[in-house]
């Protein structure tokens, strides 16, 4: 019986919303948000950009590799749509990139040169903070209906609970704190990645699909055991034969 699209909103919210229940990892959940984003709208890629306590952007999660790259080169060179969402607090929809070459030329052009003709940025709120901004990337030109947005929208509000731990938390410090705590763990998740690429010949994304297999499968947290390949605590190849086990790497 194939799954209708309502199964899988339900699904993806089901999901995100067990991961709050007991101890959660911070960064699954926002790799969880990019990929829902990508699996449940009318677009191809999703990323993910937070603010540490100077309010300087960091990539947080991406869907993919392209959007990986294409959000680094954002931060890099300091113009995009998602800068300007975070700046502005607001969301900043474009149709068509190849529209945009004045407002942002590098951006537009290396969007384009990916693959990608349009991007809505949405911002990531706390009780009047922008905490980040997330991107959706699509490889035809074209806004996201209403139902589109407020979908998006409402997943970056569970993701924005699972960052500052409940929804009383307005201190800026604690926030600040647990933001600080997702984007070093993310840098852990990402070095642990290139070791697993590196040593297998596999993509980034398959690294990290074998990798967060992994954790989930032995019930511990995707940022610990990305801590412990990296220290090489936990060898490269026991990770890669058990998601190969799982049909999750070919």
């Amino acid at each position: 019986m194939t799954e209708t699209r309502e199964h899988r909103i339900i699904r993806a919210f089901v999901e995100m919303s067990n991961e709050l229940v007991d101890d959660y990892d911070v960064v699954d959940v926002l790799a969880q948000l990019t990929g829902h984003c990508a699996g449940l709208l009318d677009v191809a890629s999703a990323g993910l950009l937070l603010a540490d306590g100077r309010g300087v952007l960091h990539l947080a999660a991406s869907s993919s590799e392209r959007v990986h790259h294409l959000e680094v080169f954002q931060l890099q060179r300091d113009e995009g749509p998602c800068l300007d969402c975070f700046q502005g607090g607001e969301a900043v929809l474009v149709r068509d990139l190849a529209d945009e070459e004045q407002r942002w030329p590098q951006f537009s052009r290396a969007a384009r040169d990916s693959g990608f003709r349009s991007v809505h940025a949405l911002p990531m709120r706390l009780t009047g903070h922008v905490l980040g901004a997330l991107g959706l990337f699509g490889e035809t030109p074209g806004v996201l209906n209403d139902e589109d947005l407020a979908l998006a929208q409402a997943l970056l509000h569970v993701a924005t609970v699972a960052i500052v731990n409940e929804r009383s938390a307005i201190d800026r410090a604690t926030v600040n704190s647990q933001l600080q705590r997702a984007l070093t763990s993310r840098i852990i998740v990402e070095q642990a990645k290139g070791v697993l690429a590196q040593a297998s010949g596999l993509s980034m994304d398959d690294a990290f699909a074998g990798l967060r297999r992994y954790a989930r499968d032995h019930g511990t947290k995707l940022s610990v055991i990305a801590s412990q390949v990296v220290d090489r605590e936990l060898q490269h190849q026991t990770v890669i034969q058990h998601a190969r086990s799982a049909a999750v790497l070919p």
